[in-house]
Parts: structure tokens; sequence; C-alpha cells
């Protein structure tokens, strides 16, 4: 550390000894000399020699590990749901979907008496892209006077149909086309590896967006072109069928419980297989969110952020961090699985499971300053809430959280069997919202629900899709 010191110390002096801060031309550009100095102003000497050496040579994520934090590490939590199974999105972005659905299988194989249960990803993730292809084109039609370059068009061209998505987005898909369980419809190559059909798709949907528009331009009415926007809906259909096989309307369905006793089987739809086997109301849970760059004790609403044509757009009351994570203890010392969204690229260890801050110290490394406030990590996109997981343990010490254990949807080959370690600094930088139901929730903080929210563009800080 000593010597990192005083190598930022000797580089500092050498950038203004030489007069480098005077040298760059007067329209900002770097000139000749300005590189000539940048040059001198480096010298690859002793342990910086050394440095360099490791690093052309070497991940500078290993080097970078932080072995104090991972020698103080451990997995043991005072606090547990009776969660079982780790579930696995493959080389999808589907986690919301898994985080919604992983909040009600404890619930479920509780109810049921099971070892085990996972819902169908798949057949929900159908749905999703339906609707979202939907979605788009209705967009395009609702905004079909506006000039390609405006900032809310481009915003949908630019990304019509990827895996993201919000709660109320799978509140929606439930609501509307209920649950089936994953045997009933399993996953698929293309299901689980998005890739290539979400390009498919999205060349489909600009194909169709430009058509559409073509239709505005010679003044053909909106019935006419939602006659046209069915006929292109049926080829999404068509594709995804393919991709993904065609969802149930109606399944026969048995189970073996923890008893080894076998089930009656019985016939259901997906919306009374939802109403009757799963029975979790939907209606009880509510979005907090911890956004920094906007005031708090405030209802917000993201305009035109939502999957389904008809449901609400995604809304969220706005809490401190102290509020955020004093109703998530609450819920999970309650044995409640606790949805979650933060950024995971940050400060987490996908091998032995770990998040914590000052995991990677590239600072020191690389004698730069990397010190950003949460609220500017949002503003800059530095941060974002990209990835959706489930609380499912706590360790507490004087009823203060320490660490939390956290269920991933990465399948048990990454972190701890498919857990990670999320210690209680890296909640307060990293996590930006919880779902979790009203009855964890201060009254003041419900309150807020009934007030007019605060309208958000689609691109605010907040709207960073699931990965």
């Amino acid at each position: 550390m000593r010597f990192r010191t005083l190598t930022i110390a000797t580089l500092t002096a050498l950038f203004f000894c030489s007069g480098i801060a005077a040298l760059t031309a007067d329209d900002g550009a770097l000139d000749q000399d300005f590189a000539k100095n940048l040059r001198k102003s480096v010298k690859l000497e002793g342990a910086e020699r050394a440095l360099y050496n490791a690093l052309t040579r070497n991940d500078a994520k290993n080097l970078a590990v932080n072995r104090e934090i991972v020698k103080e590490h451990n997995n043991i939590f005072n606090h547990k749901v009776n969660a079982k199974g780790i579930t696995d999105q493959n080389r999808s972005g589907r986690c919301w979907l898994y985080a919604a659905t992983n909040i009600m299988r404890p619930e479920v194989i509780e109810k049921h008496k099971l070892d085990n249960f996972e819902f169908s990803l798949c057949y929900l993730a159908f749905w999703d892209k339906l609707e979202k292809a939907n979605f788009f084109l209705e967009t395009v039609i609702e905004l079909r006077d506006r000039e390609l370059l405006d900032r809310e068009l481009d915003y949908f061209m630019r990304d019509p149909i990827n895996d993201g998505g919000w709660w109320r987005y799978a509140v929606a898909l439930i609501d509307k086309y209920g649950v089936v369980p994953k045997e009933v419809m399993p996953e698929t190559f293309s299901s689980g590896n998005t890739t290539v059909m979400n390009d498919v798709l999205e060349t489909m949907l600009h194909v169709d967006a430009a058509k559409l528009r073509k239709m505005a331009e010679e003044k053909k009415s909106v019935e006419e072109m939602r006659q046209t926007k069915r006929k292109m809906i049926r080829d999404v259909y068509r594709v995804l069928v393919m991709s993904y096989g065609e969802p149930a309307e109606e399944f026969t369905y048995r189970y073996v419980d923890k008893d080894k006793k076998v089930s009656e089987p019985k016939s259901y739809t997906p919306q009374s297989f939802y109403k009757e086997w799963v029975g979790v109301d939907l209606s009880q849970y509510v979005n907090l969110c911890n956004d920094p760059t906007n005031p708090y004790g405030k209802q917000y609403r993201m305009r035109r952020v939502r999957n389904v044509v008809g449901a609400p757009d995604v809304f969220y009351v706005n809490v401190p961090i102290d509020v955020l994570k004093s109703v998530a203890l609450k819920s999970v010392i309650d044995g409640q699985a606790t949805k979650f969204s933060a950024d995971a690229m940050k400060d987490m260890d996908r091998d032995k499971g770990i998040m914590q801050v000052g995991l990677y110290d590239y600072a020191t490394l690389y004698g730069v300053d990397l010190t950003l406030g949460k609220a500017d990590r949002l503003r800059t996109r530095d941060g974002a809430a990209n990835h959706a997981m489930v609380f499912i343990g706590v360790d507490t010490k004087d009823d203060k959280p320490v660490k939390w254990l956290v269920e991933n949807s990465w399948g048990k080959s990454h972190g701890d069997g498919g857990c990670w370690t999320m210690y209680d600094k890296w909640f307060d930088e990293h996590v930006y919202s919880i779902i979790v139901k009203k009855a964890y929730v201060p009254n003041d903080v419900l309150k807020v629900f009934q007030d007019e929210p605060v309208e958000l563009p689609p691109w605010a800080p907040m709207n960073s899709f699931f990965e």
C-alpha cells in the first residue's frame, strides 16, 4: 500500500512539473505534445514493472481479490426460509420470472408437502414474448405521428423484445395466462438460449414497424393498422411455437409428495391450476424501491413500462435504504422468501458466492479513484438494477442484519451450490428494490400507494431490464 501511494504521488508530480495540464489544445482535443508527456509520465520500474507483468498475463479480477474479505467469509445464518431446489435460467434474461415464481415455490412446496416443485418458465416466457411483441407494435401505432428521432419512439425501437422485466410483468402474465408445472411445458434449447431467437424476433418487429409507419404515412386508419398488426402477431406466434413449443390450454397433473404418496390425476387449465393448486394472492405484494435519484416518500410510475397492453405501468414507492432493509428483514425472519433486484455486476464472486463491497480492489491495483455514490452510479449508468434474485435467509446480531442468504437462478454450478452470501454493506450499495407482502410494510408507506404517482420516462435510471 505504501509503495502504491508513493507511485501515485510521483505520477502526479510528473504531470504537473512537466506542464501537462496546460498542453491540451484550446478546443479540448489531445495534442501531440500532451501525448509525448503522457509517455514520459509512466515509468515501469521496480514493483511497477512487476505489476505490469502480472496484469498483462493474468485476469485482473483474480489479482484484485481482497483476501481479507474471503478469509473472514462464512455461510452461517440464524434465520432461513424453508426453500428447496435451485433453478437455472441458462443463457437467458429471465431472472425476473424465476425470482417472481421462486418466492411462491416455498408456499407451494409446504402446501402440498413436496420435496421440490418448479413452475414452467418456458410457458410464461412464451406469453411474455408474444405480449411484448403486441405492446411494441401498439406503441408504434400510438406514436405513428412522432418523428423517428423522437426520444420515446427511438427508445422502443432500439430494444423491442428483450428478455428483461419487472414484477408487474409477471403479475400481468399470471393474471391473464395462469401457470403450469415445468413438466407440462419443459425447457427447450431456445428458451434457455435466447440470443438467436431474440435477434430474429427483433428484426421481424422492425420490419413490421416500418410497414406500420408506411401505413400511417398513407393515412390508413388505426383499425386498418391493427388488422395488419394481427397478421404480424400470427407470425410471431409461429416463431415462438417453433422455439418454445405450443403452450397447453388444458392438462392433467399428478404428483408424488415427500411421503411418496401419489395424488389422483386431475385436469386443469393454466388459470385454474394457479387458482386452485398454487393459490398465492399476488395482490398482497407491493414494490418498494431505493432510488436515491428521486425524493423518498413518493410513488412513481414509469410511462409505457409494461409487457401487456392494458396492464398497469410499473409503479413503486420510493423509500430510504434503512426502510427497505427493515421490511425485507421482517419478511425473511417470518419465513417469507423475498424477491429483490440489485446490481449483479459489482463485487460478486460467482465461484464462492460472495457479495461484499470492496471484494475486488481495482482502485489499489490500478492506482485510480473509483469512488462513486449510489445516486451517481444510477445517474451515470455505472450502477443498475440488472438482476433479480430472492432472499431466503439472514444472519443477525443484536437484531441487525450482518449478511443475507440469496437464492439465485444460475444453477448449482455457480456460487455456493446456487446460493450467495450477501453482506449487509453490499445490500446498502447495490440493492435497489424488493417485492414484499403488505403485511410487513409500515402503514405510512402503504398509504403512499394511494397517492397520485409521479410519472417517470421509460429511460429513467431505475428502468434497467434484468439479465
